[in-house]
């Protein structure tokens, strides 16, 4: 049976706290800031995602920031022409032998979470986002800043996760 909202927020918490206990932080609680996102103990980078039925959150010890995107559904081809640029669809989508949408779509949430937590970049949308193949990887960036993303995937199931160094 899926998760409602409030199911996923509590998981998504619960998942948080054990990152942070696996990541050595005495400082376990994850409050929300005024924006209503996760705000980690100082010195913790983490992020939290989360479907109707699974929670995911990844804390990193002095990093800057840290994105990630968990995906279950299918993506669209309106919303993957939408979220993609044209060059985006050309270069990794798999007619290019690359990227699935939901890897995509997942690949720019990360980034988006990654970049804007840094809080140096302002507010902007997450399509903005620019993504390019690079050994291996993907590079995300926003007005010239980049974030390396890893993403691995299922047939039901993809994860992105992007870390801005601190």
């Amino acid at each position: 049976r899926p998760f409602g909202p409030r199911q996923q927020f509590a998981a998504g918490r619960r998942a948080a706290s054990a990152a942070l206990a696996a990541a050595g932080a005495a400082d376990r609680f994850v409050p929300r800031d005024p924006g209503g996102r996760p705000r980690f103990p100082r010195g913790f980078a983490g992020s939290i995602s989360h479907t109707d039925h699974l929670a995911l959150a990844v804390v990193v010890p002095g990093a800057a920031a840290v994105g990630v995107d968990i995906e279950s559904a299918v993506i669209s081809p309106r919303a993957t022409a939408f979220v993609l640029s044209e060059q985006e669809r050309l270069e990794l989508l798999p007619s290019a032998g690359k990227y699935t949408p939901r890897e995509l779509f997942a690949a720019k949430e990360a980034a988006f979470k990654a970049l804007s937590g840094t809080g140096s970049l302002g507010d902007f949308l997450f399509w903005r986002i620019e993504l390019r193949p690079v050994d291996g990887a993907l590079t995300a960036s926003y007005r010239g800043v980049p974030v390396t993303v890893w993403i691995n995937s299922d047939e039901d199931l993809s994860i992105a996760l992007a870390i801005s160094p601190g």
